[in-house]
This record gives structure tokens, sequence and C-alpha cells, in this order.
């Protein structure tokens, strides 16, 4: 008897979810592209502009958790192809802003940063979920970090491209650009996302496959007992101690994250004295150094697991290898040479993304009915670092008038991200609710994916 040779579908999903997401990132960094010239047009003060900055993240921190409701609600497919049609709505919109007198204009462009924060909240917790789906818990660090890396191809891809199109045609082009790719993406969406039993080319050996490696492949099924998950998990979600400090160190993380997007830039031209030529071409090093961080941790991470390595273990130990070394950024108060601060930034860049495995975690450990939810807590609670850190740094920078508090702040997240993965998080496992066993989805060997059943007679 010959064995079925297996089909690779879920890989085509997780390019799509890498594409979309860095499509996420990009529309969220448009403003900070198009911010100087758009200021000039509208008569922006700096003020103003920062108000408009903050919008997104406020939004999207709100956003998380009926976000992530929704999900577990309705479904990844659905929810998630609606938060793409709109974002891109909201981003494209941005480009007619400059139509109105200024104090109009204003208003209009906080509100429709408010509502992308606001539609992109589904998102990352929809791909943890799909990631949850999708793929076996022996491969599913290797997708959880890819889609996580996403942030930092964003920056070395869609960068440059918005910055020409703002040279050569205007700051308004950049959103008509983005806004349009993200329309021809949300029609792919329809034809390529699937729930792994739905999808029309994978068979019966790809499918066997997820499914006898953890995967919830019965997660977003028509008919299920429970589509209706309510909010008063939300409590045993926050109590539960693993839960908590997966959620922490994702706060960690973002704290980070933002001291990068957001402060970054500053430090390089107010306290390294660079130009902005400099610093786009600077930057782009330690955005590829985390990129290729990120993309390590979940292959080391799925490695060790398949070595032998407990599943607390094989997640635990890239972040605490890379909060290790994220912290070397502070080593940059002490270095006078741009060659050495360089290298030293970027390996702060790599461990921040070796770090950043808490998607794995959260898609390992979080209730088979909640995993929207839960994913949606987990970046609401990493989030508040998208708030906290850049005012943070700007009362330490506008204080002290140097940035050398500001890389040990930035520093102390990672020492208390390492505090966080050896003591406070305990065995990584799913967390199961009381009432799970009613609402488990059946084997259903007599269904088969439709790629399979189309060549039964």
């Amino acid at each position: 008897m010959q064995i079925e040779k297996r089909t690779h579908v879920r890989f085509y999903v997780l390019a799509m979810l890498f594409v979309v997401s860095s499509l996420n990132y990009a529309d969220r960094a448009a403003l900070s592209i198009a911010g100087a010239s758009l200021s000039a047009d509208l008569n922006l003060k700096p003020i103003a502009l920062g108000f408009v900055f903050s919008a997104f993240g406020w939004a999207y921190v709100l956003g998380q958790i009926p976000g992530g409701w929704l999900l577990d609600r309705y479904g990844s497919k659905k929810i998630y192809g609606m938060s793409l049609l709109l974002w891109s709505a909201m981003t494209f919109l941005q480009a007619f802003v400059g139509g109105f007198e200024a104090t109009t204009a204003v208003m209009m462009l906080f509100f429709l940063r408010l509502m992308l924060g606001l539609v992109e909240a589904p998102a990352f917790p929809a791909n943890g979920r799909l990631a949850a789906s999708w793929f076996p818990t022996s491969e599913r660090g290797m997708a959880t970090s890819i889609f996580a890396s996403a942030q930092y191809f964003a920056v070395v891809l869609f960068s440059p491209i918005m910055g020409y199109i703002v040279h050569a045609f205007g700051w308004k082009y950049v959103f008509v650009f983005m806004g349009g790719v993200g329309f021809v993406l949300a029609m792919g969406w329809v034809k390529a996302i699937h729930t792994p039993k739905d999808h029309p080319r994978i068979n019966q050996a790809e499918f066997d496959y997820i499914e006898q490696g953890g995967g919830l492949v019965h997660m977003d099924e028509q008919g299920r007992a429970d589509r209706s998950p309510k909010m008063k998990y939300l409590k045993d979600l926050v109590r539960n101690r693993m839960l908590m400090g997966i959620y922490l160190g994702q706060y960690c993380i973002i704290s980070m994250s933002y001291f990068f997007i957001t402060w970054f830039p500053m430090y390089l031209v107010q306290a390294r004295h660079l130009d902005i030529l400099q610093v786009g071409f600077i930057s782009v090093l330690p955005a590829v150094c985390g990129f290729l961080g990120g993309l390590l941790s979940g292959i080391t991470s799925d490695r060790l697991l398949k070595r032998g390595m407990s599943l607390t273990w094989a997640r635990k130990l890239p972040a605490l290898v890379g909060f290790v070394l994220a912290a070397s950024l502070v080593l940059c108060n002490y270095v006078e040479s741009l060659w050495l601060m360089v290298p030293l930034m970027a390996l702060a860049f790599f461990g921040k993304g070796f770090a950043a495995i808490g998607w794995a975690c959260i898609a390992d450990a979080s209730p088979k009915r909640l995993t929207g939810l839960s994913g949606a807590v987990f970046n609401t609670v990493g989030n508040v670092g998208s708030i906290v850190t850049p005012i943070v740094i700007g009362y330490i920078v506008g204080i002290t008038g140097g940035y050398e508090a500001a890389l040990v702040y930035v520093a102390a997240h990672c020492i208390l991200g390492l505090a966080t993965y050896l003591f406070i998080i305990p065995d990584i496992k799913r967390v199961e609710l009381s009432d799970d066993a009613q609402f488990e989805a059946p084997a259903s060997p007599s269904s088969p994916p439709p790629s399979l059943a189309a060549r039964q007679p």
C-alpha cells in the first residue's frame, strides 16, 4: 500500500499571513513617512502631530478584547478579511484630508488614525488563531515567528517605497498606494484562507499530520456546539499565572519595540548627530537583524522541541537568551564610536526578535475555545507598552536632556522580561476550562477535506 504524500498548504496560508502582517505594520508607519511633508502642507504643529500619532495606539489597545471576541464568535477568515478591507479603506481615505481647512483636516486625520487602530485590532489575535489551527505544536514556533517578524520586513521593504513616493509624487499618494495594495490583498484573502477542513487543496495526510500534532483544526468549523464564547471567561484568563506571565513578557517586548519605532531615529539624530539620510541607511541593519532574530527564534524553539526538550523550555530558552542580548543596548551609553554603537544596536534588535516567542506560547497555552480572546488580552497588555514607552522616554529626554537614562529604562524591560520567563511563567500547557468537554468537536473521518473527497468514488 502506497503512503500518501502530504500536501503543504499550511505554508501557503503562512505566506499569506506574512504578507498581510507586513502590510499591517506598513500602514501604521505610513503617517510617519509622510509626516514631515504632510505637516508642512497642513501647518501641523508638533503637539498636534503628536496627538495624531497617539490616536492609533489608544484605539488599537481598546479594540483588542472586542476584536478577540469577534474572532471567537465569527471565525478568523471573516473577521480578519473584514479588518483588512476596513484598515485599507482608513489608510486610503487619509489621502484626502488635505482638501479641508487646517483644523478640520487635523480632526479628520485624528479620526482616521483612531479608526485605523480600531479596525487593525483583530489582526494579530487572528494570526495566533490561524497558527493554532493550521500548525502542529512542533511547527508553531516557526509559524508564529514568521508573522511576528513582519514588522521588520515592513520597514525594510515598504519604507524605501513610501519614501520614494513622497519624494516623487507627494504625501497623498503614499496613502493611495498603500490603501490600494490592501484592497488587492483583501480580494486574495477570500480565496487563500479557509479552515483546514474546508481548504480545497489540502489532502487527508496533511490534515491528519496537523490534527495529530496538536493543531486545533476544528476551531472555526460551522456547526460547532459553542459559537458564542462568553466574556465571563475573561477573568479566568487574567487570573491564570501562566497566561499573565506570557502577557507581561509581551509588554516587555512591545516596550522595547516602541523605543525603536518612535525614539530610535531621534536618538541617532540628537545623541549621535547623524543627518536624516544617514539615519535611513543605518536603521536598515538593526531591522534586518531583528527580522533574522525573529525567524531564528521560532526555528530554534521547534528544533529544541523535536529533539526532546519539553515544550516549556523549548519556548522559554529563546526568550531568555533574547532578553539577555537585547539588554546590550545599554552599552551604547559607554561607547563613543558610531561603528561600535551600530553593531550593539543591531545585536539588541536581534535579541528582541529572538525573545519574541510569545505568540507561540499563546497558541500553545490558550483555552481551545478562547484562542482569539486570549490572543487579544495578550496583545492588549503588550501594547500598553506602545502608549507608555514613548511618553516616559519623552519625559526622560525632556528632563535630563539626554538619552542615557532612556536606554537604561529600555534595558530594564529586558531584565523584567527575563525574570518573567524564569520565575513567573510555570510549565507551559494548554489551559482547560471546566466546561470544555461538552464543546469538543468529534472526529469526522467520514467527512474528509475537499481535495481528498473529490477523488473518492
